[in-house]
């Protein structure tokens, strides 16, 4: 799960598996899998990065 920020302050938890698509318009709006829209504070770019931290960390306790 990452941590992401809606456009109002409020912070949230999302399951990264359930993502379909990031996109830049120029808010950045994520589509889950079930056609749910969510707007976000964060770019593109960050959210990338805070995925691949994430699965990291997944690989890390699997190993450990």
């Amino acid at each position: 799960m990452i941590k992401l920020t809606h456009l109002d302050g409020r912070e949230f938890l999302l399951n990264e598996n359930y993502i379909e698509t990031i996109e830049a318009t120029p808010d950045t709006v994520i589509t889950m899998h079930t056609g749910q829209r969510i707007i976000v504070a964060e770019g593109m770019d960050e959210i990338g990065v805070r995925i691949r931290a994430f699965q990291r960390f997944l690989r890390a306790q699997d190993k450990g």
